[in-house]
């Protein structure tokens, strides 16, 4: 199993979905939530802390312009059995990886996406989001979600973590993500690396049993969208991002090791997984 060494070793339609109530007034706080683009995203990326979670949240439901593929991901979540889980459905804006990679440009809403029509549904899209996760995320102290580059370079991934970081300033919790990246968001993870961006890290054990257990599920129902050749490193590493408001002084990602989900193949166990940023 491959190794992703932790932190530095040196030293359109809305969906339909569910309304959303609010936490009561005096309600206990949550103490976490998962919140991730896709399902089958919480075990790819957040496997660690999916079993603590009070609550984890699937951000997107149908795939643009698959149906087969959005009827399988309907039954396959229908038997995930998750019971903290909430389903925003909010359907795909289809942009996926239509970004200029070589030269990433941030947005408000997450990503420059070249494709216009695409790029439309996406920024619609960050409006519902911001809107249908802040009931959800007003009691929570950590906020579990995708990393700033979207971990292998999707779009929607860094738009579910802009959602999050639009709300931070708004609600107080501090934002944790994971260390994986890709050769497409390379250049993305560098640049963002080099602003301080963390005060802590983490360095944890993927919930093998419950990734394995799921990502089958998953890929009975026809709904696994990741290779099926993937296998989980032996740790990952969470990086926290508290609020401004809280007056931690935040630390640049350069000289931090990410782990190449590239070296994540059973047939790749030569490949370093361990991708050190400048």
């Amino acid at each position: 199993m491959p190794s992703c060494p932790g932190g530095n070793r040196n030293g359109g339609g809305t969906g339909a979905a569910a309304p959303v109530e609010a936490p009561a007034r005096g309600a206990a706080p949550l103490e976490s939530a998962v919140v991730v683009a896709h399902p089958d995203d919480e075990i790819l990326w957040l496997s660690g802390p999916l079993g603590s979670a009070d609550r984890v949240v699937f951000c997107f439901g149908d795939p643009f312009g698959r149906p087969k593929l959005a009827a399988a991901r309907r039954r396959a979540v229908a038997a995930l059995a998750l019971p903290r889980l909430v389903e925003l459905r909010i359907p795909e804006s289809g942009a996926r990886f239509a970004a200029d990679w070589g030269q990433p440009r941030l947005t408000r809403c997450g990503i420059d996406v070249i494709d216009a029509a695409a790029r439309a549904r996406y920024e619609a899209n960050f409006t519902i989001l911001v809107d249908r996760l802040r009931p959800l995320l007003r009691a929570c102290r950590d906020v579990y979600t995708h990393n700033p580059w979207g971990e292998y370079g999707h779009t929607e991934h860094i738009q579910v973590y802009r959602a999050v970081a639009a709300l931070q300033a708004e609600l107080g919790f501090t934002i944790w993500f994971g260390n994986y990246v890709a050769a497409r968001s390379w250049p993305l993870a560098r640049a963002i690396g080099r602003a301080p961006c963390w005060t802590a890290r983490r360095t944890i054990a993927p919930d093998l049993a419950t990734a394995r257990r799921l990502a089958r599920l998953y890929r009975r129902h026809g709904a696994w969208t990741w290779s099926r050749f993937h296998r989980w490193p032996a740790e990952e590493v969470l990086y926290a991002q508290p609020s401004a408001a809280a007056g931690d002084a935040r630390r640049a990602l350069s000289g931090e090791v990410l782990c190449d989900v590239a070296a994540l193949r059973w047939w790749a166990p030569w490949r370093t997984a361990a991708r050190r940023l400048d």
